[in-house]
């Protein structure tokens, strides 16, 4: 059976494994070798993963007979009004399409509703059409595009979508 657990500071390497595992299936055909090593440099060192920890960040962590499955981050309180972003998640590649993720994102918004938070943020890649129209069934809707620089001659060129709750 799977379980869906917050994720102990002492952990959060897991995030960082799963990251690694995951990234090059999910953005290999959208993004070259180079950017997307030097994405997961940016965004899951650990030190920048302990940052966020200690910034108040949540991380889930979805296990079947202890075997990591995939995570989820999110942050409370992140835009105007009581509005949570969820920043990451990630399943294993053989563990897609079987209704983890949705577990998953269905857990964080039980969270965040329960923190009184009215709504869940979060930004895909607009070339990423399989996660798009899986956010969609989940009912989220697209708010706006966005283009963010992220260094070194690389942006992030997503759509921000957001689920009432």
């Amino acid at each position: 059976m799977t379980s869906i657990r917050p994720l102990a500071h002492n952990e959060l390497s897991k995030v960082q494994s799963i990251a690694h595992r995951t990234w090059p299936n999910t953005f290999g055909e959208i993004l070259s070798p180079e950017q997307i090593s030097y994405m997961l440099n940016m965004m899951y060192a650990l030190p920048v993963l302990e940052s966020q920890w200690q910034k108040g960040h949540t991380f889930l962590l979805a296990e079947e007979n202890g075997q990591e499955l995939g995570f989820a981050g999110f942050e409370l309180n992140y835009a105007e009004g009581p509005k949570a972003k969820l920043h990451k998640i990630y399943l294993l590649p053989e563990t897609q399409g079987k209704g983890l993720g949705k577990k998953l994102i269905l857990d964080v918004a039980r969270r965040v509703r329960e923190a009184g938070q009215k709504s869940l943020l979060l930004n895909v890649n607009k070339y990423n059409q399989k996660a798009i129209d899986f956010y969609q069934r989940i009912g989220f809707q697209e708010i706006y595009k966005e283009v963010i620089d992220i260094g070194n001659g690389y942006v992030m060129d997503d759509v921000v979508m957001e689920l009432t709750l």
